[in-house]
Formats: C-alpha cells, sequence, structure tokens
C-alpha cells in the first residue's frame, strides 16, 4: 500500500520540492507516495480569503482561525477515503508541526513511516487556534528548538526523511540502511574518484605545508571488505565520539568498539 499524505498549507506551491525533485519525485511518480496539498483559503467563504484573525487578550501577530481548517482538513479526509485501498485500514493521523511539539529523531522517522496514511498541518502566524489542536490534531512534531515562519520546512523535513525510507525508493536498497543513526552511530567519511587530489587545499595543515597531493584511505582501494568494513565501523565510532558522544550511551558496543575509543 503506498503512502498516502495529504498536507493543509497556505502555501502549496512550496512542496514542489518535495512533488518534482530527486527521491521524493521519483516515489510519487512511482506510486510510492500519494500526496495532495489542500489550501484553507479555498475553504473560506468572504472575498478576502480570511484564514486568520488577531488573538484574544491581545498581543503581537496574527491566529490561524478553526473554520478553514476544519474544512481543509474534512476535504483532506475525503480524500483519503478516495485514495486508500484498503477500506479497513485505520484513519489517517492528523500531525500539527509545531515548536511545542516532540523533538523528531531517527526512531520516530520509522515509527511514523509505518502508518502509511496522515494529514499534516502546516501552520503559520503565532500558530493556530488552540480548540482545533485539542479536538483534531493527534500528534505534534517539531524538527528542532527553534522558530520557523511556517510549517512547510519542517514537514518537507520530516516527508523527506520518511519518503527515503520506503522500500523501493531508494536506487539502491541499503543506501539508507548505511546512512548515520540507522546504527545508533553517525555516518564514517565517503570518497569517490580521483585517488588522488593534487592543487587542492587539504584538511590536514600538515599536508598543506608539506605540498603533498591528498589521496583516498588505502584501506578502501584494498578490495578487503572485511578490512573495509572494520575501518568505516572505527572512523564512524570516531565521528560520533567527536561530534555526537551522548549517542555512545543509547550504542551497543563491542570490545573492540571500546578499544577503539580508549585509543581517542
Amino acid at each position: 500500500m503506498p503512502m498516502n499524505v495529504a498536507i493543509i498549507t497556505l502555501f502549496p506551491e512550496m512542496f514542489a520540492a518535495i512533488t518534482q525533485y530527486g527521491i521524493t519525485s521519483r516515489a510519487l511518480k512511482d506510486g510510492l507516495v500519494n500526496l495532495h496539498c489542500f489550501n484553507p483559503r479555498d475553504y473560506t467563504t468572504d472575498k478576502h480569503q480570511t484564514v486568520d484573525d488577531r488573538p484574544y487578550g491581545g498581543g503581537p501577530g496574527m491566529v490561524m482561525k478553526v473554520e478553514p481548517l476544519k474544512k481543509a482538513l474534512d476535504a483532506a479526509l475525503n480524500w483519503h477515503v478516495q485514495v486508500v485501498t484498503d477500506k479497513n485500514s485505520e484513519p489517517p493521523t492528523v500531525i500539527y508541526m509545531s515548536p511545542q511539539g516532540k523533538v523528531l529523531r531517527h526512531s520516530d522517522v520509522d515509527a511514523t513511516t509505518v502508518q502509511r496514511s496522515m494529514i499534516i498541518i502546516a501552520g503559520r502566524y503565532e500558530g493556530i487556534d488552540q480548540r482545533f489542536i485539542d479536538n483534531y490534531i493527534d500528534e505534534q512534531w517539531s524538527i528542532g528548538d527553534f522558530v520557523l515562519s511556517g510549517g512547510e520546512l519542517p514537514c518537507m523535513v520530516m516527508l523527506d526523511a520518511m519518503i527515503r525510507k520506503l522500500p523501493g525508493a531508494m536506487g539502491a536498497s541499503e543506501s539508507h540502511e548505511q546512512d548515520s543513526f540507522e546504527n545508533g552511530l553517525l555516518d564514517c567519511p565517503h570518497y569517490t574518484r580521483p585517488v588522488s587530489l593534487v592543487g587542492l587545499e587539504c584538511i590536514e595543515p600538515a599536508i598543506q605545508q608539506n605540498n603533498q597531493k591528498c589521496d583516498v584511505p588505502s584501506v578502501l582501494l584494498s578490495g578487503n571488505h572485511s578490512a573495509i568494513a572494520q575501518w568505516r565501523r572505527e572512523q564512524s565510532l570516531l565521528a560520533t565520539a567527536n561530534a555526537r558522544p551522548d549517542l555512545l550511551d543509547g550504542a551497543t558496543l563491542s570490545k573492540n568498539d571500546q578499544k577503539v575509543l580508549a585509543k581517542k
């Protein structure tokens, strides 16, 4: 069954980044994902297509109104009924992208991807009327402890993270399995042709001073898959220890892993 995603947004044109480019675009074309945007402005009744109003109690900014959002949500629910082939499936999860939401992590992406049917609300302005959240939102998600101008970018971030994990979405099925966080650690370094770089600045100061060429680590050219796997594991451990040592607390480490980190 494909993933079915309805997005409620005031700026549906922004989602061209998902629908027209890269892995996500191919996933849509291949039928792995059904995606449709619903604009609350299309469900207003006044000539100005008003979707927001001043907050009760005063204060800066505007708040998104309940009625246009509810009508857009109803349209999104009807769309799901039409596109979902399994009529016994669970109703879609209604998600609100919000700074007040739980910060999205790798394990959350895996869990959300399994749901397959969802409606994502991309808020704007100061947010949306709390009564809509209380009555219609199942989950709230954030992509970090900071505030953006709207929920569209966080929505696209979450969708990209989920879609690339769908079977068949990536050219090589094992590609995402080697990503950072898949095994609880950061990814190892990667290299491609040419083997040697001449005339370019190298990261290591000693190489710069000696004006030597930058070479790909020889183990990657050895053809020894066991040695390559060991090198990649060691580099992954060292990268994690340097940049995200907090991840090591929850990682399963072998005795050899512990020796590698002890030498750091």
